[in-house]
């Protein structure tokens, strides 16, 4: 499994995570939207964690740079 995302793409997704969780806890966004987010959100941290999108692969791309 090659790392395709780069630290700008893991950030961006971390961020987002961190604001759907905010927004949960807040109860801005409550039942199924928001644990539907919530999901999103553990997607997002699993995924920079890893530095590997599944929905890239497909396509071949690749948002760190030192790949291609």
């Amino acid at each position: 499994m090659k790392k395709n995302m780069g630290s700008v793409d893991k950030a961006i997704r971390g961020l987002f995570a961190i604001v759907f969780i905010g927004l949960y806890l807040a109860n801005v966004i409550t039942g199924t939207v928001g644990i539907a987010l919530l999901m999103l959100a553990g997607v997002f941290i699993l995924t920079s964690f890893v530095s590997f999108c599944p929905l890239y692969y497909p396509f071949g791309f690749y948002s760190n740079k030192k790949i291609k």
